[in-house]
C-alpha cells in the first residue's frame, strides 16, 4: 500500500500508530509532503530521530520542504534510482527516501511528479533566534529548469503533482498568519508554481507546507491526516 501526508516536523506519534493500527511494513510506502523534520538540526539529534524511524515497518518517502536541509546537500547520502526515478538514500537508513526535485516517479502506476520548497514566512524570526534557516528552501533557477525540461519531455502531462507550496492561485488565505505582513512573503516559487498548474496536463495535485487540510479542484493540502495515495 502507499499513503501520503502532510508536514511531519519531526514529530512521529501519529505514523507509528498508524503503523501499528493497519499492521504496515516496509513494503508500505508513506509520501510525507516536505517539512520531515530528519534533516534538520545536522547533528546527533537527527542520527537518534533516523534511528527510531529505521525502526518504523514502513518506508517513508520524503519531499523536501523549507525548514530543512536538501539530502541532496548531505555528504552521507548516495544516488540511487527508485520507482524510475534518482532518490537520495543513507546506507544505514534505506526505509528513508529522499525525492530529488523534477524527477518523475511511477507511484503505484501513476506518472507522479516532484517539486519540493517553499518560502519560510519566519525566516527573520528564526535569523533573530538563532535558529536553523537554510537559503535554498525554494527552487533555484537551474531546478526549475530541470522541472520544466522534465515536464517538457512528459509533454506536459502526469497523473499526480508532490509539491510542498502550492499555485499561488490557489493559495489559502484564510489560513494565513493575522501577523506576517503579505507584502513580506516573497511568493516566487508560488508564481511559478501556478504558471506550471496553467500549462499542465495532470488528475491530482498534493501539498502541504500550510499547516491544514481541504481540496479544491484537482489541488489537495493535507497535514495530519495519512491517506491512501490516489
Amino acid at each position: 500500500m502507499i499513503f501520503i501526508t502532510g508536514d511531519t516536523h519531526g514529530q512521529f506519534d501519529s505514523v507509528k500508530t498508524f503503523c501499528e493500527r493497519f499492521e504496515t511494513t516496509k513494503k508500505d510506502i508513506l509520501i510525507i509532503l516536505g517539512d520531515v523534520g530528519i534533516n534538520y538540526y545536522g547533528n546527533k539529534r537527527d542520527i537518534k530521530l533516523k534511528e527510531e524511524l529505521s525502526n518504523l515497518p514502513i518506508t517513508l518517502f520524503c519531499i523536501k520542504g523549507n525548514h530543512e536541509n536538501y539530502a541532496g546537500n548531505i555528504s552521507s547520502y548516495r544516488e540511487f534510482d527508485y520507482m524510475g526515478g534518482k532518490v537520495f538514500i543513507e546506507q544505514e537508513y534505506p526505509n528513508l527516501i529522499f525525492a530529488k526535485d523534477g524527477e518523475v516517479y511511477n507511484i503505484n502506476g501513476k506518472k507522479t511528479i516532484v517539486i519540493g520548497g517553499a518560502y519560510s514566512v519566519d525566516k527573520h524570526y528564526r535569523l533573530s533566534m538563532g535558529y536553523k534557516w537554510f537559503s535554498d528552501e525554494q527552487p533555484s533557477e537551474k531546478t526549475k529548469k530541470y522541472v520544466e525540461g522534465q515536464l517538457e519531455r512528459e509533454n506536459w502531462e502526469v497523473d499526480v503533482v508532490l509539491s510542498h507550496t502550492c499555485p499561488v492561485s490557489y493559495e489559502p488565505i484564510e489560513w494565513f498568519l493575522s501577523f506576517v505582513d503579505q507584502d513580506t512573503v516573497d511568493k516566487s516559487t508560488e508564481k511559478w508554481l501556478d504558471a506550471i498548474e496553467k500549462r499542465l496536463t495532470y488528475k491530482k495535485w498534493y501539498c502541504g507546507h500550510f499547516h491544514g487540510e481541504k481540496t479544491h479542484n484537482k489541488l489537495e493540502f493535507m497535514f495530519n491526516t495519512i491517506k491512501e495515495f490516489r
